[in-house]
């Protein structure tokens, strides 16, 4: 096969250029109307952070500029120690004398703070696409799946330790690509079962049914646990669906009737009923696994009793583990807890913000939320929120446009690599950028808990901007060698 040996400049994928070089750019004037002050218009002033981020703009170009000219073997040959680096940045900031916000995640150099987070997902993506493209790896291997694992929750770890759970959380979009490498589907199953089960545990878990004794959150997660294990049987048992239609069936009308019994007779904790089905239901996985030795069953069993005892950790998490401004988000979010003026206050004056600005927005610089600073983290967090006030649903949705532009581009370069390393690191770039943007527009519009984190190219600070450019580039440099050596 002869390589073609052309200029770097013209393997670039330079559509994802333009994207970046827009979005960047609105970012710019989404900063500008943000930290707005009325009489002070001079956006170039390097005193105001439309000035500051225009050096971090720059310097992020610049940025770009030096990774587009280095040998792509470079991120190969060099993963393992960028990425050993950054560990040990991680563990060093837990040390930080200097809390921002209480958080030590910043590290303070004179004038300049740098947030090792930001940087560490960059050498995260890259471990992992190291790791994974070796030859022999496989997903289905017991050593390799722990080792890729490690390498996600590592840094997670050292992130929480410094006290930035927000930045923590966005770790777990590496699981997205996993689920593109072959991760089985009853992975990413099991964990969107974690996410329901604690959101109606927590949310339902005072609420009393009928009988005055039965909690709610318990008695539907129980309840959900046997319809789905029925389900799980049905569709990875092929020979068992004859038990799985004798759960559903005997599992609702045992639980019909302990409802009837419960309501009209003698009032008693419905709880306690389920948790003896779920043994007898343990039990009966079991024995059908030793009898037919199908694994399936097996696992299923370890699903049951799994989801059992994550549903009864989940008062003790939410008591004892969250800390008390994320227990406050949570129950607000969740709608346990009606606090306008404490934690709720940041999503209820956002929603105001982008509420007001209607279809067509009120212009640039002329948004009242905001310049009169309602909104806290304006111009961070919530950026998003001056981009709906000033430029309405329409400019909101062109936005929101770009941005899906954007994640469907990375992920065909990610499908046209030749090179299981540059199809990790593409899916993993992706998904990171996938997650900021959900869960940042959804806190803004108050859809999901507000765990802090920037969007991509909009949120004022150069260590958010440079960690996405780093993150972006070195995926075009990796794709712009796709079709042998290049020269720079």
């Amino acid at each position: 096969m002869a390589y073609r040996k052309d200029s770097i400049f013209k393997n670039v994928d330079w559509w994802t250029v333009l994207l970046y070089l827009l979005l960047v750019i609105c970012g710019w004037f989404s900063i500008c109307g943000a930290s707005y002050d009325y009489g002070d218009p001079n956006f170039f002033d390097f005193g105001l952070r439309s000035g500051k981020q225009l050096v971090w703009i720059a310097c992020s170009l610049g940025l770009a500029s030096a990774i587009l000219a280095l040998d792509h073997r470079f991120f190969d040959t060099y993963a393992y120690l960028i990425f050993g680096i950054l560990l040990l940045l991680l563990f060093a900031t837990i040390f930080n004398p200097n809390e921002i916000k209480g958080s030590k995640s910043w590290i303070v150099l004179g004038h300049v703070s740098i947030q090792p987070a930001e940087f560490a997902k960059f050498g995260t993506a890259l471990a992992l696409a190291k790791f994974m493209g070796e030859y022999t790896y496989s997903l289905s291997n017991r050593r390799h799946l722990m080792v890729t694992l490690a390498i996600i929750l590592l840094p997670m770890f050292l992130i929480i330790m410094q006290k930035e759970t927000g930045s923590a959380l966005v770790y777990l979009s590496f699981f997205l690509m996993l689920y593109r490498e072959g991760m089985p589907g009853a992975i990413l199953f099991t964990g969107v079962c974690a996410v329901v089960y604690f959101i109606v545990g927590i949310r339902f878990s005072v609420l009393p049914m009928a009988d005055g004794v039965t909690p709610w959150g318990e008695f539907a997660v129980l309840a959900l646990i046997i319809i789905l294990t029925s389900g799980l049987i049905w569709v990875y048992c092929k020979a068992g669906r004859k038990l799985s239609y004798i759960i559903l069936v005997v599992g609702l009308s045992a639980i019909v009737l302990g409802i009837l019994f419960s309501f009209y007779v003698i009032p008693f904790n419905l709880v306690y009923m389920l948790l003896g089905m779920m043994v007898v239901l343990f039990v009966t996985l079991i024995v059908t696994f030793l009898r037919e030795r199908i694994y399936s069953y097996l696992y299923i069993s370890f699903f049951v009793i799994g989801s059992v005892a994550f549903l009864f950790s989940i008062d003790y998490v939410f008591a004892n583990v969250l800390e008390p401004h994320q227990k406050v988000r949570i129950e607000v979010l969740l709608g346990m807890k009606d606090d306008p003026s404490g934690a709720g206050y940041n999503v209820n004056q956002s929603k105001i913000a982008i509420g007001s600005g209607g279809i067509l927005g009120k212009g640039f610089l002329n948004g009242t939320q905001t310049k009169l600073k309602y909104v806290p983290e304006q111009d961070t967090d919530f950026i998003f929120c001056t981009v709906g006030e000033e430029q309405g649903f329409i400019g909101s949705s062109a936005v929101l446009i770009l941005y899906l532009i954007l994640i469907l581009r990375l992920m065909v370069l990610a499908e046209r690599q030749p090179t299981r390393f540059a199809r990790v690191y593409g899916y993993s770039v992706m998904s990171i950028f996938f997650f900021h943007l959900f869960i940042n527009v959804g806190m803004v519009l108050g859809l999901t808990p507000v765990i802090g984190i920037p969007l991509p190219f909009f949120s004022y600070g150069g260590s958010s901007l440079w960690g996405f450019t780093i993150l972006l580039f070195v995926f075009l440099r990796i794709d712009a060698s796709r079709y042998g050596n290049t020269n720079v």
